[in-house]
């Protein structure tokens, strides 16, 4: 009996395919779109969550704030900002400080009229850590913020009657108290902390200096990694007031975190369903066109066993043809589903994720379910008698 070289073994798997390629192909095309089907339904969710992630994110999932329960009879300490800066997870922190006077458009405005709005002392550092940008103007500095001036958020711009600041033109000034300060900024909506966009900021230094603030932050604003929020909001009382953490109040995570984290198990949950789902189908289809490939190719194995192939070489032949016939498959459902993936997710102007998991298991499952569906036909050709599979014939 002649001993086959594994080169010898892949070109007698590759015979079949050669001779039916129409087949070989509609039964690649089969498996290709099982895989296909994997890619697809892991990238597309994937790219969604990662989208949703990237909105909900936005929403403050990863904010506290922390403020005082009774803001008339405790203030937060003036070094607590410092203090929480020093929490390891802390990514960033900053505050802000009612000052408890009124804003008005001129002095022209009665005394008492504030229009609903909120005049705060705010840090320099308190855009990043809400995620917020200036629609019109810029935004207070080093240089700006000892001096009376002020960034307006997006409703009190509009209630005041300012629409706008002109690049080297005379900028708007407004009344704070019986002092005009002139207004450098708009914010555009902030999404995360909305009761902002009602506010008046004056820097920190200047509201030391003109509008007679203590120091005393009545907000801080901390960004912490999302994986310890729970952990930081347990231990930020005392950390901001040592002496009397009772007195602090810090708000629990965003309901978005929540939403957040249930749409994580929910998208796990559908990945491995749609996926098996999928592999199934594919290897259904590949079993069932080997079956009827050793039932339509009796001759040619009855000829074979005749000259001398053993049943080990026939169910080498066998399986050789399934594995490379659901490779084939598996690299051209590979392709599509990327394909498909990425024109998907940039038609919905998502991020593109292609989980590399999802890419090696498409090839490795590929390549698992042509063993296993060439198995049963190779074994069944293997056990033909040479007469009987002649006769046959």
């Amino acid at each position: 009996m002649t001993r086959l070289s594994p080169l010898d073994v892949l070109s007698l798997g590759l015979v079949g395919i050669r001779t039916r390629a129409m087949r070989a192909a509609l039964s690649a095309l089969g498996i290709s779109i099982g895989i296909a089907t994997v890619i697809v339904v892991t990238g597309i969710p994937a790219s969604s969550q990662r989208a949703l992630a990237d909105e909900l994110a936005k929403l403050g999932t990863n904010m506290l704030q922390a403020a005082p329960r009774d803001p008339d009879q405790h203030a937060l300490p003036e070094e607590s900002v410092a203090m929480v800066a020093r929490i390891g997870p802390v990514t960033q922190v900053s505050a802000v400080a009612n000052l408890h006077i009124t804003a008005r458009r001129s002095d022209a405005v009665d005394e008492t009229d504030g229009s609903g709005l909120t005049v705060l002392a705010g840090r320099p550092d308190l855009l990043p850590v809400l995620d917020a940008t200036v629609a019109h103007g810029a935004w207070l500095t080093p240089a700006t913020e000892p001096f009376p001036t002020v960034v307006l958020g997006a409703v009190a711009a509009t209630r005041l009657g300012i629409t706008g600041i002109t690049i080297g033109g005379r900028a708007p000034q407004i009344m704070i108290g019986d002092r005009f300060f002139t207004v450098v900024g708009i914010l555009a909506p902030i999404r995360n902390s909305p009761d902002l966009d009602r506010s008046v900021l004056v820097g920190w230094p200047a509201a030391r200096t003109y509008l007679d603030f203590d120091g005393h932050p009545t907000v801080l604003y901390v960004e912490v990694r999302e994986d310890a929020v729970e952990a930081v909001r347990g231990v930020l009382p005392a950390t901001i007031n040592p002496e009397a953490p009772g007195e602090v109040q810090v708000t629990r995570p965003s309901d978005a975190l929540t939403a957040k984290r249930a749409a994580d198990s929910t998208f796990s949950s559908l990945f491995l369903g749609l996926a098996a789902v999928a592999l199934l189908v594919g290897g259904i289809g590949v079993a069932n066109t080997m079956v009827v490939s050793v039932l339509e190719r009796r001759a040619e194995i009855g000829l074979r066993r005749a000259l001398g192939a053993s049943r080990g070489q026939i169910r080498g032949q066998f399986i050789t043809e399934s594995t490379v016939l659901a490779g084939l498959g598996g690299l051209a459902g590979v392709l599509f589903g990327v394909l498909a993936t990425i024109g998907y997710a940039t038609y919905q102007a998502w991020p593109i994720v292609i989980p590399a998991s999802s890419v090696a298991a498409g090839l490795g499952g590929a390549l698992v379910i042509g063993v296993l569906a060439g198995l049963y036909p190779s074994v069944r050709a293997a056990r033909m008698a040479p007469t009987a599979a002649l006769a046959g014939s």
